[in-house]
């Protein structure tokens, strides 16, 4: 009897080792480092979805560069590079840019995804930031771009 005790002591002991470990796997285990770092982006350089919409429908010459950057329809007036979480579109996203001045306005937007999961965002606006961009702004996607844009009924590609 006293050795049956022993024996489902050593067992709980084990199962319960086993279960911290598992534990302690999960939540240790990383996730894509570019999403868990903090945002390279400030709450000033978020452009609201109805300011950007405003802008387009007055249309004019000082609308600023707008830059699709991920896998999404395009906003009326952008030029689609595609997701940059493709290194060709990363070089794709650097040479479009490449010859612009630095003061340039450049608006970018992926929209696939709410922004803590999105593989594009972040390395898009960390590129312009590093090739000295000053005026880069991040569209305010943060559900995605169905939700924030198209539901809205703002200016999509195509539509007038």
């Amino acid at each position: 009897m006293r050795s049956s005790k022993i024996y489902t002591l050593i067992l709980l002991t084990v199962f319960a080792c086993f279960a911290a470990l598992k534990t302690h796997a999960q939540i240790s285990n990383p996730v894509a480092p570019s999403l868990t770092a903090p945002n390279p982006w400030t709450d000033s350089q978020l452009l609201e979805p109805s300011v950007l919409a405003a802008q387009i429908k007055t249309g004019g010459t000082n609308l600023p560069l707008i830059l699709n950057i991920g896998a999404v329809e395009d906003i009326k007036g952008a030029t689609h590079i595609g997701a940059v979480n493709d290194a060709k579109n990363l070089e794709k996203l650097k040479s479009t840019v490449a010859t612009l001045p630095k003061s340039t306005a450049i608006i970018i937007y992926c929209g696939c995804c709410p922004f803590a999961k999105c593989p594009n965002i972040r390395p898009a606006f960390s590129e312009l930031i590093k090739a000295g961009f000053t005026n880069v702004k991040l569209l305010n996607l943060s559900t995605n771009l169905k939700t924030n844009w198209v539901a809205k009924g703002y200016p999509l590609a195509g539509n007038n």
